[in-house]
């Protein structure tokens, strides 16, 4: 197994993700310096002058207790520890078709070229395509359809399939796949479906081939 373009992509993902789930944090109030309060009002949770559903409360008070339990610096690098893990764990399966439905979700299908051998990769992945034809637990499919059919909300839908794909897993295998708990499914960065997400440069960083062993 050629093991070199893993060792060149560890220590910069290490610092990626940690500067990602870093960032989703002081979005919800909470950095280095301190945390924010959080008021509820109604149907809106007030983190500052950012307004929220009220449904994110219960993982923001995770997130705060967390952090005081570890450290911020700590409580980042286990999350980006964490969801690096996780997405390995998904790459080696896909490629290795462990899914039980069958659907890459990291990468898009192989296309094939004009002779029909395997060409690129395409650049959504296979999951979000094939979103309406899948089942995963937790997953609402009346909701799946309602945001695949808007048409912008590619990166929401998205952020759906994967935290439900994480949580089957875990259902499957909780001695392999630790429980996506509310603190961390909080700190999933934002963007996963951007040419320059950490997603994409994983499939990029590292060729299938490496992904053998």
């Amino acid at each position: 197994m050629n093991t070199a373009n893993i060792k060149k992509y560890a220590p910069k993902a290490r610092n990626n993700f940690i500067d990602a789930v870093t960032k989703q944090a002081a979005r919800y109030g909470i950095t280095a310096k301190g945390t924010e309060p959080m008021e509820q009002r109604g149907d809106i949770a007030l983190i500052g002058e950012k307004a929220f559903p009220k449904a994110i409360a219960p993982a923001r008070k995770a997130l705060e207790r967390m952090v005081a339990q570890m450290g911020f610096a700590q409580a980042m690098e286990q999350a980006a520890y964490s969801w690096f893990n996780r997405l390995c764990a998904i790459r080696y399966m896909e490629i290795h078709d462990f899914l039980d439905h069958g659907r890459r979700v990291l990468s898009g299908e192989k296309q094939s070229t004009a002779n029909g051998e395997p060409g690129t990769l395409s650049s959504t992945p296979q999951i979000l395509d094939d979103c309406l034809d899948i089942s995963l637990p937790g997953l609402d499919p009346q909701q799946v359809a309602e945001l695949k059919l808007d048409g912008n909300k590619d990166e929401e839908l998205y952020r759906e399939l994967l935290l439900a794909q994480c949580h089957a897993l875990h259902e499957a295998m909780p001695f392999l796949f630790e429980a996506v708990d509310d603190a961390t499914e909080l700190l999933l960065p934002d963007n996963l479906t951007k040419t320059d997400s950490l997603i994409r440069e994983l499939v990029s960083a590292i060729p299938e081939d490496d992904w053998q062993d």
